[in-house]
């Protein structure tokens, strides 16, 4: 056979040269490792399933079942056609940003909790189970960095829940990043063994809910679960047992195992039967005696009622378990729940700031009560911006529009607070000149700014109680969660200086790092402390802030409180 022939063959293959070629790269796909392969399981030393309960429960209430509900769809309805080139340029600088970190972890942290940004050093803070790489799991995964997941999800599937040196750990941050970061992983991937660490996790938790009331305190004793004496706590955060009902209802799911389910529906009936006993009828205080079974403030000596910390995502668990059961959720409970709370909320917990440029946002307060009178608190917190997304969500879900727009003046506000400061951040905690009502009229007041302002603040600020920054996700959250129901494209610049913001405050040699004071001019003071929600929350919002629409979507997947994404039933 001639050159030429040999040639012509070649650019036109006939059947025996394909199937040759296939056969080829059969082999050469055979020999590639694979990166899948290397992730298996590989069982704790300890085995929670063999020990007794203590207080075993006398039913199981089963999943709900049939098919989901048609919920009123969440996101908006985006044009479809070519993406704007700024936000793919923007989505990469997120990336990037994500990456640097990751390496860093990588190389000086590895196995360990969270990475020390400043020093290069690691810390164990949440059990010693490498907590940065199980909640990063996912964000891996949506930023495409497959390689990457495969290798840490290869370790994650090796964890020994029994290998700690603590005695007790939070059962709430546990749930919230471990369990959760491992279905969210699972959800995304199909990864088998990622669903069976869950499980194998979910087993041992649930050892919590072994009190006489079943009702779980906010730290889990090893030895007080294995020996039977657990109970309720008298005084803890009111967010703390009442936040896990999305990852052990999503584990239920998963596995089929009814009685993860069971567990937290028992704290949800606690919820539909304390909520109008409290001293702000639709609200639980910031801590709450558990044991008792009693919401009322008396109880646990706290008279403070709160989106922000200590009660946060009890509020947003409300409408998100309604999107997680498909609204199977018995006679409409947590839309009753959200109703009763939010119309609270506005009415005791949201404010208006006085503001010189006239912006018309809202904050999520606190409340007190004294002598009988409830009394608003205009002080504001970094946490208390996931607020936001929640009135969005629910109002979506539920079909309050008045929600969604409450929702977008929250969002608003903590992306202004933002802007306000040398920093281009907010700081942890504030308080402001508030105006008379949510609505109507609110002039800027010279005299009374001087009167009640600091004027060491921007404008508005009558103080500034904790000025650090502590690399949170929950302002963006909301922009994000905003952008996506609204379609508003000015989120995205938005977004975009909070993200440029953030990065220039917090970048150290190694990744990004909280800092002491947003208030300051100049280099700020970092404080070597890099949190795993700053991959697993913050960036990931970010990242999906310029993604296409269908990535996440808000109709196919619930976010928990650590952004980890759990498939809505179809």
């Amino acid at each position: 056979m001639t050159p030429s022939r040999t040639m012509a063959i070649l650019r036109r293959p006939g059947p025996f040269l394909v199937i040759v070629t296939l056969m080829l790269l059969s082999l050469l796909f055979l020999l590639m490792p694979d990166e899948r392969s290397e992730v298996r399981f590989q069982a704790s030393s300890f085995n929670w399933t063999g020990v007794p309960q203590a207080h075993p429960v006398s039913s199981i209430k089963p999943l709900p079942t049939g098919a989901p509900l048609r919920l009123p769809r969440v996101q908006y309805d985006f044009p479809r056609g070519r993406r704007d080139p700024t936000a793919r340029a923007r989505q990469r600088a997120v990336r990037d940003v994500f990456l640097r970190c990751w390496r860093s972890y990588k190389k000086y942290a590895w196995g360990d909790d969270e990475l020390l940004p400043v020093s290069g050093g690691s810390t164990t803070t949440y059990g010693g189970w490498g907590v940065t790489m199980v909640d990063a799991l996912d964000t891996l995964w949506i930023m495409g960095l497959h390689g990457e997941f495969y290798a840490a999800a290869a370790a994650v599937a090796r964890l020994d829940w029994a290998n700690t040196t603590y005695t007790s750990i939070s059962l709430f941050e546990t749930t919230i990043r471990h369990l959760g970061g491992l279905l969210s992983a699972y959800d995304l991937s199909g990864e088998p063994a990622l669903l069976q660490k869950a499980t194998e996790l979910g087993e041992m938790l649930y050892m919590a809910f072994d009190t006489p009331n079943r009702l779980p305190a906010v730290d889990f004793s090893f030895a007080d679960a294995k020996s039977g004496a657990q109970v309720a706590g008298d005084a803890d955060p009111a967010a703390g047992p009442t936040s896990l009902s999305l990852e052990f209802t999503r584990l239920a799911q998963l596995t089929g195992d009814a009685k993860f389910f069971d567990a937290v529906d028992r704290v949800t009936q606690f919820l539909a039967a304390t909520q109008n006993r409290t001293l702000v009828p639709g609200l639980w205080p910031r801590a709450v005696d558990f044991r008792a079974g009693a919401a009322s403030p008396d109880a646990a000596g706290d008279t403070t009622f709160s989106l922000g910390a200590d009660c946060d995502s009890l509020y947003e668990y409300l409408p998100k378990m309604h999107a997680l059961l498909g609204g199977l959720d018995g006679g409409g409970t947590y839309e009753t729940l959200y109703r009763r709370a939010m119309d609270a909320a506005v009415e005791h917990l949201l404010f208006r700031p006085m503001l010189p440029g006239g912006e018309d946002v809202l904050f999520a307060g606190d409340a007190s009560v004294f002598a009988g009178k409830v009394g608003g608190l205009p002080r504001g917190q970094h946490l208390g911006c996931f607020a936001g997304g929640l009135f969005g969500l629910g109002g979506k879900l539920f079909g309050i529009d008045d929600h969604v727009g409450i929702g977008g003046r929250l969002a608003r506000g903590c992306a202004w607070a933002y802007g306000a400061f040398p920093t281009g951040v907010m700081p942890e905690q504030f308080a402001m000149v508030p105006c008379d009502s949510l609505d109507g009229p609110c002039p800027w007041d010279e005299a009374r700014w001087q009167r009640e302002g600091d004027a060491s603040l921007p404008k508005g600020f009558t103080g500034a109680e904790d000025p650090r920054y502590l690399l949170r996700p929950e302002a963006i959250e909301s922009v994000f969660l905003l952008y996506r129901m609204t379609g508003d494209d000015d989120l995205q610049d938005i977004a975009w200086r909070m993200f440029e913001s953030v990065v220039n405050a917090t970048e150290t040699e190694y990744a990004n790092s909280e800092i002491a004071n947003v208030t300051a001019t100049g280099r700020t003071m970092k404080t070597d402390s890099m949190q795993s929600f700053w991959l697993s929350e913050t960036l990931k919002y970010f990242y999906l802030m310029f993604s296409p629409p269908w990535l996440i979507s808000l109709d196919e997947f619930v976010l928990n409180t650590e952004a980890h994404p759990f498939r809505r039933p179809k």
